[in-house]
Formats: structure tokens, C-alpha cells, sequence
């Protein structure tokens, strides 16, 4: 993921930013269970990309990248459409506990721009995404970052006509979704009414996005490394700040790792479900192939 890529790393102040204030509040209504549910891993399991990551001989990429970790940001179903057959596919080939995380097709979100011509592309979209079954997890919606509050009539019809049965987080980039307080309090009230997420992006060029606001019992996360050694470095402040936010009655972590350069996501992926474990004295699996490599790495 190139979005919000700088050419000087070094110089961001990285800094995760105050809980914006209704944040608490979403958390606190869920106390009193026990339950925590904690997805980490990349956005793609294309072995050209994740270089180093699969041992030699690995002749299905996804099989093997399932055995190491519990999810996939699937962001292949955001460039097509894919038939039944190839979810039923993907299905077969990964354990009972795995979870898919599906990117909405930019058909919908792109080209169509959420306008009424998309909703017999979302029927066509949840139909065949359906096929994943108990292993379907939250779907996300990424919107373009022209896409702004002018277009507020098609996120309310959107919102209002997703099915809500299937989960649901949406991204929205235009910058004036966060900078106007009137803007940003009607989206997160929608978000919040809906039960739907409110994805949190951690990148370089883009700390605005960093809205800290929470609309639902999900920390939906995309963080985003710059191949830089302040990429682990950041990780350390997310884990402080889940912790608050679990003390609050945080309940389901979706954490996905992506590289302006890919080959080091699952290096820090493993970083963070190392900290993870040892925080919280979880034993989340940490990939075999690269235990060697995050130990000499500290």
C-alpha cells in the first residue's frame, strides 16, 4: 500500500493521537464479557510479494500462509468480482478458525461511487461472498479520497441498505470527513446506529485519519509501514493503546499490516502478535518461517 507514503520517515512525528472523546463510551456499553477476538496478519498472500515468507518447496501459497496466520485483509476481491467457486476454493484450503476480511469491489466504491447503479453489484458481491461462511469476517469499504461529504445522501442509503448480517467497517479518505466537527459527529453517529466500523489508518503522509474514534465494539486497523526501523517502533504505542482500549471493554482486534514494500509485512505482523502474546499472555501464533528472522531482528 503506497497511500500516505513519504519520503522521509524519519522525520513524522508517528505519535498515536488522544481518544477522541465518544470513543469510551462505545467501549464502556460492552463491559461485563469476557470474550476477546484478535485477527492479525497482511493484505495479500502472493508469495512474489511476501518474499522470504514461504519456505522453499511451497507449492499452495494460501494453505501455507493460513497455517501461520489467523486472517487475511483479502484485498484481491476489491480489483474483481471472483465466481462462487474460487471463495468455495479458498474455504476448503485454510483451517476452521481462519478469517477472511474482504475488500467491497471498487466497482461499488470507484467506479459507481455508491450511487443506486451499485446496489445490484452488492447483491452480487455478498452473494458470492457468502461462500466463506463461518471464516467471513468483517467486510470493509474503502472509499476514494475525492469521495466527500457532498456525496453524505449515498452513504446514507448505502448504510441503510447493507444487509446486517454481514459486518461491516468503511475507510473514508477525503479529508474533510475528519476536519469538519459537524461532518465527522453525522458520520460516526451513522456508523454507530448501524453497528458498523470505523477503520483507523496508520500511515506516514496521512496522520488525519487517525480519528481515534471507535463507532462499535471493533478496532479495525490498517497499519501501514514505511520499510523503516520506526515501523516497529509504532507498534509498541498500538499495543498500549488496545490495551486501554480492552481495560474500556474492547472486544474484537482486526489488525492487518501492510508495506509500501511488502516483503517486510509479515516481520512486523510477527512483531505484533509477539507483543501481543506477552502483554496479554495470549498464545497467538507467531510464524515458524519467521521466528529466526524477528529474533535476530532484536
Amino acid at each position: 500500500m503506497k497511500f500516505g507514503k513519504v519520503d522521509h520517515p524519519e522525520i513524522i512525528d508517528f505519535t498515536l493521537p488522544k481518544d477522541h472523546p465518544d470513543t469510551a463510551a462505545v467501549l464502556n456499553g460492552a463491559k461485563g464479557t469476557d470474550r476477546l477476538n484478535i485477527s492479525v496478519g497482511c493484505a495479500k498472500w502472493n508469495r512474489q510479494d511476501l518474499k522470504n515468507f514461504y519456505p522453499r518447496g511451497t507449492k499452495d501459497e494460501l494453505a501455507y500462509y493460513s497455517s501461520q496466520f489467523n486472517s487475511i485483509e483479502l484485498n484481491a476481491t476489491f480489483y474483481r468480482i471472483f465466481p462462487a467457486e474460487q471463495y468455495q476454493k479458498w474455504y476448503d484450503k485454510t483451517p476452521e478458525d481462519f478469517r477472511f476480511f474482504p475488500k467491497i469491489s471498487r466497482d461499488i466504491s470507484h467506479l459507481r461511487r455508491l450511487n443506486d447503479a451499485a446496489f445490484p453489484i452488492v447483491d452480487r458481491y455478498l452473494e458470492v461472498t457468502a461462500n466463506l461462511k463461518e471464516k467471513l469476517g468483517t467486510i470493509f469499504l474503502q472509499m476514494h479520497d475525492n469521495f466527500g461529504p457532498k456525496n453524505w445522501d449515498r452513504v446514507v442509503r448505502f448504510v441503510e441498505y447493507w444487509p446486517k448480517e454481514f459486518p461491516l467497517a468503511i475507510e473514508f479518505r477525503h479529508t474533510d470527513w475528519f476536519n469538519d466537527e459537524k461532518v465527522s459527529q453525522e458520520l460516526y453517529h451513522l456508523l454507530e446506529e448501524n453497528n458498523m466500523a470505523n477503520i483507523l489508518v496508520d500511515t506516514a503522509g496521512r496522520r488525519d485519519m487517525l480519528h481515534m474514534r471507535l463507532t462499535n465494539n471493533e478496532a479495525f486497523v490498517r497499519y501501514v509501514g514505511a520499510n523503516h526501523p520506526t515501523d516497529y517502533e509504532r507498534l509498541n504505542d498500538w499495543i498500549a493503546r488496545l490495551d486501554q482500549w480492552k481495560s474500556q471493554g474492547l472486544q474484537n482486534i482486526h489488525f492487518f499490516v501492510h508495506q509500501n514494500m511488502e516483503v517486510e509485512s509479515p516481520l512486523l505482523s510477527a512483531s505484533f502478535i509477539d507483543k501481543l502474546n506477552k502483554k496479554w499472555g495470549t498464545d497467538l501464533h507467531i510464524p515458524k518461517s519467521l521466528e529466526d528472522s524477528y529474533g535476530k531482528l532484536f
